[in-house]
């Protein structure tokens, strides 16, 4: 996979915040749209003041593909690791997919019910299998010193991975958990949860963009990924569901009918985040992927971002 990234090291400011961009993996950014995402973060962050929201619980991304051979990028601590929840399945489905494609990972309908599952349904149960088909991993009872460096060593191969395409400020190694992991895995987590999963909303972006391009493994594997990710923010709520619809109760509440929505979400009791990839009537193409901590229940703080840029940003 070839990358052309534009290394950017300035920074932004947002309310007195100084906000470095990453070394890698980065596009340039206009005045225009660093001047419409500083005014979102601004007044997303005032709306939401009353719910305690700190400007260190939000971080945000923004890629601008409507002229998609010159993208151009906006983020707000873009680069900080944060705990991603089930938008980690992001990274080992394309991860599968980089297997597959190099003969390490056998295609199977078992494997492909399992990718679907973990996209679609948000499945659990369903990434547990595709991990630790990636890693030749399984959980169980704990293990002996020796073989628990083995085990880790396998399970570290989706980090691996993502370090060559030079992706920094990841960790991307744990299975998402309902009552959380026991044995080897809950000794793999570390004793506070150093060890858990993170990701940063610019390299969730970045990968996003790449499935989006059609230079995410190859064009064939990318439009398969799209294929999982979409949604359809225009239809009617489950009618017995007590977790969020990826469609409905992220940045889909803030698009208008006829808008294109490809994403995958991402919460627990603690967190709430959406990486989207939006394509509106008017020919706007963006990726916008927002992560929020500590206010997993506030449905609006998502889409009130994507909705003042929707409102403010018009390519130049």
């Amino acid at each position: 996979m070839k990358r052309h990234f534009l290394i950017v090291t300035s920074a932004i400011c947002f309310l007195g915040v100084s906000v470095a961009r990453p070394d890698a993996l980065t596009f340039p950014a206009t005045p225009h749209l660093q001047d419409v995402f500083s005014h979102a973060m601004n007044e997303t962050l005032q709306e939401f003041a009353k719910s305690k929201l700190g400007s260190n619980q939000l971080a945000v991304t923004m890629i601008d593909l409507r002229e998609r051979n010159h993208p151009i990028q906006a983020s707000y601590r873009g680069n900080v690791p944060i705990y991603p929840a089930s938008v980690i399945k992001l990274s080992y489905l394309a991860a599968a997919h980089r297997w597959m494609e190099d003969g390490k990972l056998q295609d199977s309908p078992e494997l492909r019910r399992a990718m679907r599952d973990m996209i679609v349904d948000s499945s659990n149960d369903a990434t547990h299998y595709v991990l630790d088909s990636l890693t030749g991993t399984t959980g169980g009872p704990e293990l002996p010193e020796a073989e628990m460096k083995v085990w880790s060593e396998k399970r570290n191969a989706v980090n691996r991975y993502f370090a060559t395409l030079g992706y920094s400020g990841c960790n991307m190694n744990q299975k998402p958990w309902g009552d959380g992991p026991y044995g080897r895995e809950r000794a793999f987590v570390g004793k506070n949860f150093e060890n858990r999963n993170a990701l940063t909303t610019d390299a969730t972006a970045q990968l996003l963009a790449d499935i989006v391009l059609g230079r995410a493994i190859s064009p064939t594997r990318s439009a398969q990924m799209m294929q999982l990710l979409k949604r359809d923010p225009s239809k009617p709520p489950p009618e017995q569901s007590c977790e969020p619809d990826q469609s409905r109760d992220f940045t889909g509440v803030a698009l208008k009918p006829g808008t294109k929505l490809w994403s995958k979400a991402g919460w627990t009791s603690t967190v709430r985040h959406d990486a989207a990839y939006v394509e509106l009537p008017d020919g706007r193409q963006f990726i916008l992927v927002t992560f929020t901590v500590g206010h997993p229940n506030e449905r609006n703080i998502i889409p009130a971002i994507a909705r003042r840029i929707l409102e403010n940003y018009r390519a130049e």
